[in-house]
């Protein structure tokens, strides 16, 4: 995968290049990200030079906070989470139940973004910091047509590197401040660890046989997933 540095936006990278069987991953069709709002006009101008179509998985609150400054481009709005994010952090819910939790509650909406990546357009896929929404669709993506499990897991565990340090410090401040007997907070705002992907992906495979047989039963058609695989695959 390749980290691309747009002014105004976080975690952007390529994920073109991953090996998928004696294949590839194919590079400028597969894009990921924080959220676009810091957007400067030079980063709008040359996001514009390589997506053609965004997928954004945020919820309203979360839109209407930190809208979009990319213009001209096709942008389709899947919220991924059933209910708020801050939902989360008061259960106290660790990663690996928030993913589980969108692998079953969200197949619907994951077909949906995985139908827009399969016709084939240059598309950034981004939700607010590019963590967690972001990684599980992708992953499921890039499993579906085979690609490299330890690549897929890499790229998921990038993320963590990628996040502004300024940004996990005020968060983390901030939720000593007024989460202080919750667990899990600063792992689910700041922390990409790759065992929570692996974990996540093998109970895919134990459940469904694997992240295609998962995506046919949430209503991807065979068709589709050639079509996937011949978006995505060189």
């Amino acid at each position: 995968m390749t980290v691309i540095d747009v002014p105004g936006v976080a975690n952007l990278r390529d994920v073109g290049g991953i090996p998928a069987g004696r294949s590839r991953v194919r590079e400028g069709v597969l894009l990921r990200s924080g959220q676009l709002a810091g957007l400067t006009p030079d980063g709008v101008l040359r996001l514009r030079e390589r997506v053609r179509h965004v997928i954004d998985l945020r919820d309203d609150a979360e839109v209407a906070a930190e809208p979009s400054a990319l213009t001209g481009v096709t942008t389709s709005r899947i919220p991924l989470f059933l209910g708020s994010v801050g939902s989360f952090f008061e259960q106290d819910m660790d990663l690996a139940g928030m993913y589980r939790h969108l692998i079953d509650e969200g197949a619907d909406r994951l077909v949906d973004a995985l139908r827009i990546i399969a016709a084939g357009e240059p598309t950034l896929v981004h939700c607010t910091v590019g963590k967690d929404r972001t990684g599980v669709t992708v992953a499921l993506a890039l499993s579906a047509v085979g690609a490299d499990r330890d690549a897929v897991i890499a790229d998921y565990a990038l993320t963590a590197s990628q996040l502004p340090a300024a940004r996990n410090r005020a968060v983390v401040q901030y939720l000593r401040a007024h989460m202080p007997d919750a667990r899990n907070a600063i792992q689910l705002a700041t922390q990409s660890p790759a065992p929570v992907m692996t974990e996540l992906l093998e109970d895919i495979d134990a459940r469904y046989g694997s992240a295609a047989g998962y995506l046919r039963e949430a209503g991807l058609t065979d068709a589709e997933l050639t079509a996937l695989r011949s978006a995505l695959v060189v």
